[in-house]
């Protein structure tokens, strides 16, 4: 197979040689607003729902209805805001604070309820908070995409991003906790806010202030609002972004039934809190391992690894039964280790993409794509695993028969395996036409 970029990459000037050096200080200031975006998520569609149900006394039906809408919304909107970060691109900064802003008012706002009409409220606070949410990380993605460096150094600004995020995600799932058990839940988030505020102001000042000196690629002129179909004519992109949605979607299922599996199946609610903290700990751990990977063999062949890794773990996973609490322990840090692949070197070839192609005018909506489609194939793992489920009879929280536990394991751990295997076994044919960088050995 013979690789082709672009239908026009001929057409478009030369890339310039010079890049920048990328050092631990700069990816520490640019990584680290990745912290209090990571950090947002669980407050936002875990806690919240809970803090409104139990506290306000809120139909627990109605808000997860509100709460599917929304998402929905929040994944329709996301190419809509890439077309206008690319289109607005020389006000990026204020882009960023205008979207920081929104999450921060967003955020205060949903622990702080307006107890006359709290599902408005709630409304509001959501769609406020996922809408700043989004605008702040898909124009923070596209500064990763736009960072002028070499091809071997994009994997560790992707790895910083996301070990920061990760680690937000540790801390967000074990703090409203740990403060709750001693001040009660309404206390409990008001410190949490009084918190995040700062941290969140903080973090937008470091980028921003990286921003003036950082060597970015900024495209030359605004490009068009709209022109989706021009935007995926590229077959690289066709092909990339075909199998990024199936390796999301097979990730997407088991992060849906995880809790079920974990208390139906393994009879092991007590402990989801350590498999939690092991998974995401070890996608932390992982990042420089898949950073060496990348290097040494290249992101594509990383890639390769990283999901044939997963299927192995998740074929084990499969054949786990009540009681295997060490075992499914040893597969949350295996499939932790897959995560932090998963999210450090798709960013990073979709970044050497924009790079070799001079696409920098349209990494926003490219980014924004990326955004989408790991929103979308949440909503379907969503939409079509527990209601499957439902229809052969499973309830959770109840006894399950050997049928019914097969099928949540099965399920659970099954079917990701064979769309993990079928995105593996694309990423091997289609490895030449995909990869744009010269390995290190």
């Amino acid at each position: 197979m013979t690789t082709r970029l672009s239908d026009d990459a001929a057409a478009l000037p030369k890339k310039s040689g010079n890049t920048g050096s990328v050092t631990l200080s700069g990816l520490a200031t640019y990584g680290v607003m990745a912290f209090p975006l990571a950090f947002a998520g669980l407050p936002i569609y875990l806690h919240a729902p809970d803090f409104y149900a139990v506290t306000l006394q809120q139909p627990v039906a109605t808000l997860g209805a509100i709460l599917l809408a929304l998402r929905l919304f929040d994944a329709i909107q996301d190419p809509f805001i890439g077309s206008l970060s690319d289109r607005f691109h020389q006000w990026r900064g204020t882009v960023l604070a205008l979207g920081a802003i929104l999450l921060g008012v967003g955020f205060w706002m949903l622990f702080h309820p307006w107890k006359e009409a709290p599902l408005v409220w709630f409304t509001a606070s959501v769609l406020i908070c996922t809408t700043g949410y989004s605008v702040v990380t898909i124009n923070y993605q596209t500064l990763g995409g736009l960072w002028k460096t070499s091809a071997s150094d994009r994997t560790p600004v992707t790895a910083a991003r996301e070990g920061f995020g990760l680690a937000g995600l540790l801390i967000a799932s074990v703090l409203p906790a740990a403060l709750a058990t001693r001040t009660g839940i309404e206390t409990a988030f008001l410190y949490v806010t009084l918190g995040y505020l700062p941290l969140l102001a903080v973090s937008l000042w470091l980028l921003l202030r990286w921003m003036r000196s950082a060597p970015l690629e900024n495209p030359q002129t605004a490009g068009p609002v709209m022109g989706w179909w021009t935007l995926l004519r590229s077959r690289w992109r066709r092909l990339f972004f075909g199998l990024l949605f199936l390796n999301i979607f097979a990730s997407a299922i088991p992060a849906v039934l995880v809790l079920f599996f974990i208390r139906d199946r393994l009879g092991a609610e007590s402990y989801t809190g350590l498999f939690l903290l092991v998974y995401f700990l070890s996608g932390v751990i992982s990042m420089p391992l898949w950073t060496r990977l990348a290097r040494h063999f290249g992101k594509v062949r990383a890639w390769q690894m990283s999901l044939a890794g997963a299927i192995f773990t998740f074929c084990w996973a499969a054949l786990l039964g009540e009681g295997d609490l060490t075992a499914y322990a040893f597969v949350c840090a295996l499939s932790g280790l897959a995560l932090g692949a998963d999210l450090a070197l798709p960013p990073a070839i979709l970044a050497d993409h924009i790079d070799t192609d001079r696409r920098q005018g349209e990494a926003s909506r490219l980014f924004a794509i990326m955004a989408f489609l790991s929103k979308s194939g949440l909503a379907l793992a969503t939409g079509l695993t527990l209601p499957l489920l439902g229809l052969f009879g499973y309830q959770p929280g109840t006894a399950l028969t050997a049928q019914l536990g097969f099928l949540l394991s099965l399920t659970y751990a099954g079917v990701p395996c064979l769309v993990k295997l079928c995105a593996l076994l694309c990423l091997i044919a289609f490895e030449k036409d995909l990869t744009q960088e010269k390995p290190a050995g």
